[in-house]
């Protein structure tokens, strides 16, 4: 394909990553990891690529969820700082493992987030407040957000929801957040190891950028549980084929 073909590919995945992502408060970086790394991208480039095409895009829809009244304060505070830290210190982990080595890895942890949607899918929730354990689960998000390019929806939407907390109020929320978690990955990212996969970049930002007001108008407006279930098969079988193809290798 041309470049200018790989960026029209990259605009549809940023913007179906973003409608997911959005609208379900999970999954953009897990599902545009699992692309990039099916098109052989490195696992710390992949992740450097989507972190900094998401500094535009969980801004514009932070904003978006700020305007729409998605954004609970004090969550969004308990949240923020320890991702913040928890993103810095997997960025760093991240650049200093050889990409080989991670990769096998990474597609399993990206299988396992799959399983994790399916299963937010189908689950009975039981009603409980969120408590103290909103900071740890704020810095294991950021971890893993950032080791496996994806992974602060799935870990910390998901169990909110699960424990009882408003999924519109979550998703808002955690969305928000998720910008100030994004500088701090993108900073140890491009201190690191730089930029190099610009036509992804640009793509995944338009597409993004695009995807997301929409997506916050359609958060509190259309069921979840089949968007869960379409995402979390694609983000399995896909992981499944990068694993498979990894261990070969």
């Amino acid at each position: 394909m041309s470049e200018m073909d790989d960026i029209l590919v990259y605009i549809l995945i940023g913007f179906f990553a973003q409608m997911v992502d959005g609208t379900l408060g999970m999954a953009y970086g897990v599902t545009s990891t699992t692309f990039l790394l099916s098109a052989g991208i490195p696992p710390a480039a992949a992740s450097a690529t989507i972190h900094t095409a998401e500094l535009f895009t969980t801004a514009v829809l932070g904003l978006s969820h700020i305007r729409l009244g998605n954004v609970d304060k004090t969550l969004f505070k308990r949240l923020a700082i320890p991702g913040v830290t928890g993103g810095a210190l997997g960025a760093y982990v991240l650049t200093e493992v050889p990409g080989d080595r991670i990769k096998p890895f990474m597609a399993g942890y990206l299988l396992l987030m799959g399983l994790v949607i399916l299963y937010r899918a189908f689950r009975k929730t039981r009603v409980i407040a969120p408590d103290k354990t909103v900071v740890p689960l704020g810095l294991v998000g950021g971890f893993f957000d950032a080791v496996g390019g994806g992974g602060w929806g799935p870990i910390v939407t998901s169990t909110l929801v699960a424990r009882g907390v408003s999924p519109r109020m979550t998703i808002g929320s955690v969305n928000t957040a998720e910008f100030f978690v994004t500088v701090a990955e993108s900073a140890i990212f491009i201190l690191a190891i730089g930029l190099t996969c610009w036509s992804a970049i640009l793509g995944l930002i338009i597409g993004g950028v695009i995807a997301a007001p929409l997506a916050a108008y359609l958060c509190a407006k259309i069921p979840s549980k089949l968007f869960m279930v379409l995402i979390g098969l694609l983000i399995s079988l896909l992981s499944l084929r990068t694993l498979y193809l990894s261990l070969l290798g």
